[in-house]
């Protein structure tokens, strides 16, 4: 008879165990990727409809075949919109808006940000959660207001705000400033205090401590709030639509509704075509810094 010998008896007992502990993450990968799989399919499907669409003629769209394959590719609708005078005056409107107000939103937030987490006072605590909040409040309840007030502005000065482009560069900060504070609040409250407390023993002033050592450092925090302020104002739709009515000062969103749907005529080579040249920038600017976006909203959402 041969005997097996155990130098560990408790060695046999566990190797069942690790094998459950290898089957169970087997499991859990494969778990993992069969609701990626689908997350990734249910989201993918929409921009790979629109590029289907887009290189479709008009005959094509409305044909009763696959909606799914392209026939006859063609880019006469790139053409065609690229080359239009219009679309390309919403381009610009939207990158000059936008540009102008990520520059006035980190103007605004960065400094508040940091009087609010490093420059304690009575109240801001409690002022920082209302900066918060004002973020909450639907941009649907707050447009109405607004035009009523640009409208009397104009009564008493003269000076007409509505339907010029540059009117959401008063509108649009009031999204985007709240809400990267917060983010900056939250990434600033990360950085130790060892180092303003050192920078001010060393006979620095908090303008020095913020530009010199916060900035910096906080350079994560700073590029979400940047990202999320650029998405803001090039994808916003409610605003530009309420405020803006003459073709020239029209942005991208707007533009390409109220000139591409004409009555009930949808040209929908052309309306998929926009949007999809229209998510492209910030589509680039994701894929290229989504990893200092995820680190900024991360120290954002869990210090402070």
């Amino acid at each position: 008879m041969t005997t097996i010998s155990v130098s560990n008896p408790n060695q046999a007992l566990s190797r069942p165990k690790y094998g459950s502990m290898s089957r169970d993450r087997r499991w859990a990968l494969r778990w993992s990727y069969f609701f990626l799989t689908l997350f990734a399919i249910f989201f993918l499907c929409p921009p790979i409809y629109m590029l289907i669409t887009s290189l479709k003629t008009s005959a094509e769209i409305s044909a009763a075949t696959n909606p799914w394959w392209v026939f006859n590719p063609t880019l006469s609708n790139y053409i065609e919109l690229l080359t239009t005078p219009s679309y390309l005056t919403f381009f610009r409107n939207s990158a000059i808006v936008s540009i102008f107000v990520v520059t006035i939103t980190m103007l605004i937030s960065v400094p508040a940000a940091f009087a609010l987490a490093r420059m304690r006072f009575w109240g801001s605590a409690t002022l920082a959660t209302g900066v918060f909040l004002t973020y909450l409040i639907p941009d649907t309840l707050l447009f109405i207001p607004l035009f009523k007030m640009f409208a009397v502005f104009h009564d008493w000065t003269g000076i007409q705000l509505i339907n010029r482009w540059y009117v959401l560069l008063l509108v649009y900060p009031t999204l985007t400033v709240p809400f990267c504070t917060w983010i900056m609040i939250g990434y600033f409250a990360s950085i130790p205090k060892e180092l303003d407390e050192a920078a001010l023993m060393d006979g620095a002033n908090y303008r020095q401590i913020l530009m010199k050592i916060f900035i910096p450092v906080a350079l994560p925090g700073l590029i979400a709030a940047t990202i999320f302020a650029f998405t803001v104002s090039w994808a916003q739709f409610l605003y530009p639509l309420a405020f803006t009515t003459s073709v020239d000062q029209l942005v991208l969103p707007v533009g390409i509704i109220t000139t591409l749907i004409k009555g009930d005529v949808f040209n929908w080579g052309q309306i998929m075509t926009g949007a999809l040249l229209g998510a492209a920038p910030p589509l680039i600017i994701y894929a290229f810094l989504m990893d200092y976006y995820i680190a900024g909203l991360t120290a954002g959402a869990t210090k402070g």
